[in-house]
């Protein structure tokens, strides 16, 4: 499964004080740069095997917790009541960790964005530090990020500076988007797979039988 990485690279609008009339306007397009520097591709292979790792351990997890479940559908009709409240507990704590987990690794401030920010934010600074210096080496004024949430209804070649950033970073620009990394914009990629998986597992809070597990059944008076 591979991973996409929606960069928060707003930070990448510069503006500076105008100082005269002689200062340009000029653009980047982020997601360009990034899939020409060798740190990105492989921030990006990290991510995705980790994710993969974290994915399989959350539905290892979810497995046994699911044959534990079968078992005692199996066997409850031979129960005590008590006996029946007791596995009912156990097995509600034990999809409980399942969701704690998935949280955990997967949340909105979870392992994995704690990762990403890890990993990816030297790169922006690197990004961030370059088109600064070119901006106050060749006096322009604005520098847009054309992947940015900045919204450019036009925007002529001979203003991008793109390649000029990658130059300036050492490296040689030119890459050639895949198809596949087409497929993954638009912040698609293991986050919403998870999501997605997390719903089908959690999202009714039922268990096979049609009772809620965190809803045991109640001692009879």
């Amino acid at each position: 499964m591979k991973f996409s990485i929606v960069l928060p690279l707003t930070l990448l609008v510069f503006t500076f004080q105008l100082r005269g009339l002689g200062q340009k306007f000029a653009y980047v397009d982020s997601e360009y740069i990034l899939k020409n520097m060798p740190e990105y591709q492989s921030a990006k292979s990290q991510l995705n095997d980790i994710s993969q790792r974290w994915q399989k351990e959350i539905e290892d997890k979810m497995k046994a917790y699911e044959k534990e479940l079968r078992e005692y559908e199996a066997e409850k009709v031979l129960l005590t009541e008590d006996l029946r409240i007791k596995r009912e507990e156990e097995l509600k704590k034990k999809l409980e960790s399942v969701q704690d987990l998935q949280r955990k690794r997967f949340g909105k401030e979870g392992d994995l964005f704690k990762k990403r920010q890890e990993l990816i934010k030297p790169i922006q600074d690197k990004i961030y530090a370059t088109i600064q210096e070119l901006s106050e080496t060749k006096n322009y004024g604005i520098v847009f990020d054309k992947a940015g949430s900045t919204t450019i209804m036009f925007a002529s070649a001979k203003f991008d500076i793109s390649d000029q950033v990658i130059r300036a970073m050492g490296y040689t620009p030119g890459k050639v988007e895949t198809e596949e990394e087409e497929g993954e914009k638009g912040g698609t990629g293991i986050i919403k797979d998870i999501r997605d998986r997390s719903r089908e597992m959690f999202g009714s809070g039922q268990q096979p039988g049609g009772r809620n597990p965190q809803e045991p059944q109640q001692r009879k008076p």
